[in-house]
């Protein structure tokens, strides 16, 4: 009879370990896809910095566009031009520089 009751015991035990390794390998699929899940947000998070930096940079420019169109109004209009054609540029080679 102590048999039968060691041989219940380990059935028992058998069924735990087998339902904790499955939970184990479940929440190692879960850490998986919460680490690639950081990693793409931490990507965006940069992408977005990237973003506002070009944004406060064509800002500056357009303030000093603004501050020497309070001089000549024909230099001024070559100047925009010129730095929108350099702003472009610029936006061409930071979007191949991403690639």
């Amino acid at each position: 009879m102590a048999s039968t009751q060691q041989l219940a015991q380990l059935d028992r035990l058998e069924r735990q370990v087998t339902t904790l390794v499955s939970a184990y390998q479940q929440l190692r699929e879960e850490l998986a896809d919460a680490q690639t899940t950081v990693e793409q947000l931490r990507a965006d998070v940069r992408d977005r910095e990237r973003e506002i930096k070009d944004f406060q940079n064509q800002e500056n420019i357009t303030k000093l566009v603004n501050t020497i169109a309070a001089g000549e109004a024909a230099n001024v209009n070559e100047l925009k031009l010129r730095l929108n054609e350099y702003i472009r540029e610029i936006d061409k080679c930071l979007a191949y520089l991403r690639e």
